[in-house]
C-alpha cells in the first residue's frame, strides 16, 4: 500500500512570492498557446496579483515543504480585478492553480473550499469568481462544489466571455463535499 503525502493548506507568508508566482504560471502556462495575442497581458496580470498588495489571502498547499497550489481572495472585484465596472462587493476568489504534477488529487477542492471557509470568517454571504471556456476542468470543479452561473456579473475581455459564478456560503448544506 502506497501513502499519499499529506497536503498542507495554509497562509502563504511574504518571503515564498517568487514560489507562488512560479507555481501560478506553470499552471496557467498551459493557455499561452489557446490565447497567445493575450497571453502576455495575462501573465502580467498574474505576477501583479503575487506580488502587488491587494489579495485578503493568498493561501498554498504544500506537500513535503514544496508549494504545489494556491489561491487568492479578495474582498470585492473591484479590488480582485482592478475594474470598477464589475460590481461584486462581496468576496472573489482569483487564480486557483495546482501544478499539472499534481493535479487529480484534490488539491484544487481544499483550496477552493479553503477560500470558502476564510470568505465566510469574513461574514460574507456569497464569494465569486470569474472562468471562461478554455478553463473547462475548473468550471467542472466550480459546479461540482455548488458554484452556480451568475449572469449578472459575466464581462468580456476582448470577444472572450469571461463567465461570472457564485456560490452562497451561509447555506444550511454548507461545508461542502468534494
Amino acid at each position: 500500500m502506497t501513502l499519499q503525502p499529506k497536503v498542507v493548506i495554509r497562509d502563504a507568508k511574504d518571503s515564498e512570492k517568487e514560489q507562488l508566482w512560479a507555481v501560478l504560471l506553470e499552471a496557467y502556462r498551459q493557455y499561452a498557446d489557446v490565447i497567445p495575442d493575450k497571453w502576455e497581458a495575462y501573465r502580467q496580470n498574474i505576477y501583479d496579483s503575487v506580488y502587488q498588495d491587494g489579495a485578503l489571502v493568498r493561501i498554498v498547499a504544500e506537500i513535503d515543504g514544496q508549494i504545489i497550489g494556491s489561491a487568492l481572495l479578495y474582498d470585492s472585484a473591484d479590488s480582485a480585478y482592478g475594474n470598477p465596472d464589475i460590481v461584486i462587493p462581496s468576496p472573489v476568489m482569483r487564480l486557483l492553480a495546482v501544478s499539472p504534477r499534481v493535479r487529480g488529487k484534490g488539491i484544487a477542492a481544499l483550496l477552493v473550499k479553503e477560500i470558502i471557509e476564510r470568505a465566510r470568517s469574513l461574514g460574507a454571504d456569497s464569494l465569486h469568481l470569474h472562468t471562461s471556456d478554455m478553463m473547462a476542468a475548473a468550471i467542472k470543479l466550480y459546479e461540482r462544489l455548488g458554484f452556480q452561473r451568475a449572469y449578472e456579473t459575466d464581462t468580456h475581455n476582448g470577444s472572450t466571455l469571461v463567465k461570472g459564478y457564485r456560490i452562497e456560503i451561509k447555506r444550511a448544506d454548507y461545508p461542502l463535499e468534494a
